[in-house]
């Protein structure tokens, strides 16, 4: 399949021989990848397009039961693949769009596949990079005049999680137990009363590089395959009880979900934009010039068992303080290797604005200032039968998003 040349995959103008309705996240122009299972097949590499999944093993462009292979050919090949698939689903290109045999063989309604963790994931490391979100945490706990602790802004703090605990939108997350203590000083064991959302997206790095050697944070955006939407589900109480001097342990590890299609930072290009001024200004190992965020608007929505979903938090990553590429530098700043199909999270995204918190710690004010829902319902934390709904897109001559990434409470 000869791809014209010059063919750029991010041209506004690009329509798709399939229908995509308007405000639809799938977009010619985004091309997605995942795992899918559905015609009795096994897990298979896809691409979102419209309501439809386009089976790339079917049409011999890609194999794997995980994308970590694909991820290994480097980003040549990654933009060869988008390339491929855009001009094969182009408006203009008969190939398949004329052909009703191999289209009913290739494409799949969306609604019929089963969605899987789209790699394998060795390691999982979740970061502190929202000012805000950081600063009201540190005035809720600490001090409300110095809110930051010194170290704050001068590294992207971030801890290990657990890789294994990384769940498909979708899945249900059960409600941990754990040692929790009311007065901090003498525990009981229960389930988790104070269960909390972290409204995230994540970036999935696409190259090992070897222990020893540190990824120099101009490269770092060279080894970042693309973005999903993740929520590290938090239990406030265990974590309360548990987190000093360590830090998260329990309260973090039992559920992290991520949205299932990848979107690639190619694909991201389009929407790049500087983030916010860093003062005082980075060491050199972290220092970088020009845009390097990414305007992607983001949306959490809460939907009690029965009800409709209600939004309670509007935000944009582009004002995340520590970008992906000062993450993964300091990730591997002391010689720490990575691997491809590791996933990190940004941390909490929270806004300036008490409508753009991403945590309902913050929306809620630790419990002071309940949220009102729909029916007289409030909410300081999440109750069994709730659903978390999070949705992150990017506008500009053209959208396109990210799908969902949901998960509901099921008894402990």
């Amino acid at each position: 399949m000869n791809v014209p040349d010059r063919y750029d995959p991010n041209d506004p103008r690009l329509e798709s021989w399939i229908p995509v309705p308007a405000g639809h996240d799938f977009l010619i122009q985004n091309l997605p990848l995942g795992i899918f299972e559905a015609g009795g097949h096994g897990p298979r590499p896809g691409v979102a397009i419209g309501d439809f999944v386009l089976d790339l093993e079917e049409i011999g462009l890609l194999y794997g039961e995980t994308l970590n292979g694909f991820l290994a050919l480097g980003p040549a090949a990654w933009r060869a693949l988008r390339q491929r698939v855009s001009w094969l689903l182009n408006a203009e290109n008969p190939a398949l769009r004329d052909d009703a045999a191999g289209r009913a063989r290739v494409l799949y309604l969306a609604a019929d596949v089963t969605m899987r963790v789209p790699v394998s994931i060795g390691d999982y490391v979740d970061f502190y990079s929202s000012l805000e979100h950081a600063a009201n945490v540190g005035r809720m706990f600490r001090d409300p005049a110095n809110p930051l602790l010194p170290n704050w802004r001068h590294l992207p703090v971030g801890y290990h999680g657990k890789s294994g605990t990384v769940v498909v939108s979708g899945t249900p997350v059960r409600r941990p137990m754990g040692q929790i203590s009311a007065d901090n000083i003498t525990p009981s064991f229960g389930a988790s009363q104070r269960l909390d959302i972290e409204l995230e997206t994540g970036f999935v790095i696409g190259r090992d590089t070897p222990l020893g050697a540190p990824l120099p944070v101009e490269e770092a955006e060279g080894a970042i395959f693309g973005v999903v939407l993740l929520n590290d589900w938090s239990a406030r109480d265990i974590q309360r009880w548990e987190y000093q001097p360590l830090g998260p342990f329990l309260g973090k590890s039992f559920a992290t979900s991520i949205s299932p299609w990848i979107v690639s930072l190619d694909a991201l290009e389009p929407f790049r934009v500087a983030g916010p001024p860093q003062e005082p200004r980075p060491l050199d190992y972290l220092r970088h010039d020009g845009p390097h965020n990414f305007d992607i608007h983001l949306e959490v929505l809460l939907q009690p068992a029965g009800l409709e979903p209600v939004s309670i938090c509007r935000t944009n990553f582009r004002q995340m303080y520590w970008s992906m590429a000062q993450q993964l530098a300091h990730l591997t700043s002391n010689g720490a290797g990575v691997r491809r199909g590791d996933l990190c999270g940004s941390g909490t995204v929270s806004g300036a604005e008490p409508d753009s918190y991403g945590s309902l710690l913050e929306l809620a004010w630790n419990g002071t200032k309940p949220l009102e829902l729909s029916g007289g319902l409030r909410r300081s934390f999440l109750e069994d039968g709730d659903t978390v709904i999070l949705r992150g897109w990017c506008e500009r001559d053209y959208r396109i998003g990210f799908g969902e990434c949901r998960g509901t409470i099921v008894p402990a």
